[in-house]
């Protein structure tokens, strides 16, 4: 019998779908989405069973081989080397007392590992409430190496056609999850969650059933008296949105604003990468408007921010602007009820589109969208400030011509 037919560039450059056989029962299975595993086949009483080995390369070739030989002789001596190995994984969990992990503890130990990673304390409480809501009470107390494509699809398929984006994003989590599982030894099968080449056979695309949902967005030929209406205002969250519409930044990004961003001098505001949704330092060239705003702002001494909130330590919370904007105008507020303040986004890049002749790179940069090739991106360092600038300059000019 000829055992270690393959060569480990063989296995380290194989991309063509199928069961590589590296002899002795063991075999490399590449799918058609570039994955590999380490699969050991052997008989038992004339049908052929498959056990996998692991992923590759988290598994490598030589311990791929050190393990088919052990199944082998496990095999050879007419004992079902699926059913040894279960045996002697339940001797190993008992003799260090440990109990299985199930897939709420996994998820939990994940979340644990990551959190240094993510910055935004939003980002990790849903990741929490999505599990807590979905998978754990389908899969929550289930050790964590018996989850299957069934359970998987438990969860997620309810969702599929009428949250879909919720839907995607819980798989997502539980692919994660099970990868954390495989690398800790806690798994050892396929991922069940996988999408490509597995999941996507079983369910519709998201692209054929999402509808997608845009900020409601002002017309652009309206925001003058918009505008108007806010500098009416004293208020602090006023000014922060007349900040926002004639910069054209997201919310997160001015409520976050510090002076020590601020160059007034030269009329330019630097993001730092940490507020940026790209994580990539984004600068703001300032128009005159801009300016006027900032000049009319309070300067404390105890905080470092430009838009304060009612704690005088602390900035404006993320529904502050958005409260001005849709509470009624009896209630102190402008009444657009239909409007978000992502939207003014929207409003700015269809007047770039429909009343200039800016460059489409030039508006996406002001947006803080990058729409470079790779290409590109190697060969343009710049950012586009001076052109950019100009853009900004003709915006506030466009805004502050309009009739109230």
């Amino acid at each position: 019998m000829a055992i270690h037919k393959l060569k480990p560039m063989q296995v380290e450059k194989a991309k063509i779908k199928g069961m590589m056989n590296d002899g002795g029962g063991l075999y490399l299975n590449v799918r058609a989405t570039g994955t590999k595993s380490w699969v050991f086949r052997y008989k038992r009483q004339n049908k052929t069973v498959d056990m996998g080995l692991g992923p590759y390369p988290t598994v490598t070739l030589k311990q791929a081989r050190i393990e088919s030989e052990k199944w082998r002789k496990v095999n050879n001596e007419g004992i079902d080397p699926k059913i040894e190995r279960d045996r002697q994984r339940d001797e190993i969990k008992k003799a260090e007392n440990e109990e299985i992990l199930n897939f709420s503890a996994c998820a939990e130990q994940f979340i644990s590992d990551h959190k240094a990673e993510w910055t935004n304390k939003k980002h990790i409480q849903q990741w929490e409430n999505t599990l807590k809501t979905y998978a754990y009470p389908v899969m929550g107390n289930t050790p964590v190496d018996k989850i299957d494509v069934s359970m998987v699809l438990n969860v997620i398929k309810p969702i599929w056609s009428t949250k879909n984006e919720t839907a995607t994003r819980v798989r997502q989590r539980i692919e994660n999850i099970l990868d954390w599982a495989t690398v800790h030894g806690y798994r050892s099968s396929d991922n069940p969650a996988r999408w490509r080449g597995h999941l996507d056979k079983l369910l519709p695309k998201p692209s054929k059933i999402k509808v997608v949902k845009h900020h409601a967005a002002l017309p652009y030929q309206e925001i003058g008296g918009l505008i108007t209406t806010l500098r009416a205002q004293a208020s602090i969250r006023a000014k922060a949105l007349e900040f926002t519409i004639l910069t054209g930044v997201r919310t997160k990004e001015v409520i976050g604003a510090k002076w020590s961003e601020m160059d007034l001098e030269n009329k330019v505001w630097t993001v730092p990468a940490c507020r940026m949704k790209m994580k990539k330092e984004h600068r703001v060239p300032l128009s005159s408007g801009a300016v006027k705003v900032l000049e009319q702002l309070p300067v404390f001494v105890d905080t470092p921010y430009l838009f304060v909130g009612t704690r005088v330590k602390q900035h404006l919370s993320n529904m502050s602007m958005l409260t001005l904007l849709q509470r009624p105008e009896h209630e102190s507020g402008l009444g657009y009820d239909s409007v978000t303040v992502h939207g003014f986004r929207s409003t700015f890049r269809d007047w770039a589109a429909e009343q200039t002749s800016f460059p489409r790179e030039v508006c996406e940069r002001a947006l803080a969208h990058d729409v470079r090739s790779a290409v590109e991106s190697a060969y343009q360092r710049g950012d586009l400030l001076e052109k950019r600038r100009e853009l900004m300059d003709a915006w506030d000019l466009f805004v502050n011509s309009l009739p109230e």
